[in-house]
């Protein structure tokens, strides 16, 4: 890879004033030139079930169907490639891509609501005024909400495994609040608000530990709504710290003070920041490995969607807490340590993504040291809101 695109990249974060100079849009054209491949390669490979870049396998591209939770996240992707380059070619394949998923706002076996719809449509309405994405986003809220159960107080996660849980609430779901929230607005129902708020609230109450960790599935008994086990699905042990699940909480958290102004959201989200920041590394800008307390570290896999959620995360943080510098500093760091040649793929490489060594299920030998969909949305998202740190400043 060229390796003038991390030092662009180090400048973009640290030099207001290199956004405007010719030299930014050389990162700009890496990563257009990467997804053009990207979109490529799907449309090569695509069929009438098979739409949606994931990650690969054996270097070869992996395609999912409009119901695998990952599905909105390559659309999101060529809506961000569209607002940071401004070229017209990227709404309409972004368009390509997100209208297949409008099937999905009828799926209620799913919690994933949120990434899949709102990471599409959601990033399709704000370029476009298309009155039928409003609607096809509100459809897919009040699909999501018959989940709640008011019991319990969460929306349930999980359907499957029910020989070991009776009703799951991972610390993922807090990431598919954010549509609810919107069609609350959108509506002026709010009881879209209200099953938001009182999942998050129920998630700050059972999910965290004293030191500030998340635990990643707890189990409810949804007749009682008494909790019933606290265990992991795709971290090291029940009792560790899975990086990505830890993202998730200061992502979701920082998202429900947003939205709210509830200053609960914002404390959590600063206390699981405080824990984040203090694992080791993680303030020098190093990539997380994909548990925090994974038994073999320094060898055990990177996780770079962590990196990148963390990222992102911190970033909008900074914009709501007394703590901004550590938090803007810590996040120009990973998103540095992104663009590096470590991580940033070269083009027409890494089966099309932008970001390689991502670990998605460790315990079941899945996705492991691979690129990942959702790696690459949040590694766009930190870079825009990066952007627009500056710009405001």
């Amino acid at each position: 890879m060229n390796k003038i695109i991390p030092f662009l990249l180090f400048l973009l974060i640290f030099g207001c004033s290199v956004q405007k100079s010719d030299d930014s849009k050389v990162l700009i054209g890496h990563l257009e030139a990467q997804l053009d491949y990207a979109v490529q390669m799907a449309e090569q490979l695509s069929t009438k079930k098979l739409i949606s870049p994931r990650t690969s396998e054996n270097g070869e591209l992996k395609l999912v169907s409009s119901r695998d939770w990952t599905s909105g996240f390559f659309p999101g992707n060529l809506w961000m490639i569209y607002e940071l380059s401004g070229n017209e070619k990227w709404k309409e394949k972004a368009l390509q891509f997100t209208l297949p998923l409008e099937e999905e706002k009828w799926n209620g076996g799913t919690h994933d609501m949120g990434f899949k719809m709102y990471c599409s449509f959601g990033q399709a309405i704000k370029y476009t005024n298309v009155a039928n994405y409003r609607e096809i986003l509100v459809q897919s809220a009040k699909t999501l909400a018959t989940r709640f159960n008011p019991t319990v107080g969460c929306i349930r996660s999980w359907d499957h495994n029910s020989d070991k849980w009776d009703y799951p609430v991972i610390i993922d779901n807090m990431m598919n609040l954010e549509l609810l929230l919107w069609a609350a607005k959108e509506t002026g129902n709010d009881n879209f608000k209200e099953i938001a708020i009182i999942h998050a609230q129920t998630t700050l109450k059972d999910h965290f530990r004293k030191d500030n960790s998340s635990y990643h599935v707890i189990d409810y008994n949804p007749e009682t709504g008494e909790v019933e086990n606290k265990n992991t699905h795709q971290g090291y042990a029940d009792e560790s710290a899975w990086a990505r699940g830890q993202a998730w909480g200061l992502y979701g958290f920082t998202m429900m003070y947003r939205e709210t102004g509830m200053t609960e959201f914002l404390s959590q989200a600063e206390k699981i920041a405080d824990f984040i920041l203090n694992q080791p590394g993680i303030k020098e800008g190093k990539i997380p490995y994909w548990d925090f307390n994974a038994p073999n570290i320094p060898n055990e896999p990177y996780d770079a969607s962590a990196g990148a959620i963390i990222a992102s995360a911190l970033f909008e943080l900074s914009g709501f807490s007394n703590h901004k510098a550590i938090y803007l500093e810590v996040a120009q760091k990973l998103l540095t340590t992104l663009s590096s040649d470590e991580f940033l793929a070269p083009v027409g490489e890494n089966a099309g993504f932008l970001l390689e060594h991502s670990t998605g299920h460790k315990p079941k030998d899945s996705e492991i040291d691979v690129p990942l969909v959702y790696a690459d949305y949040y590694f766009l998202e930190a870079i825009i809101r990066n952007k627009q740190l500056l710009n405001d400043n």
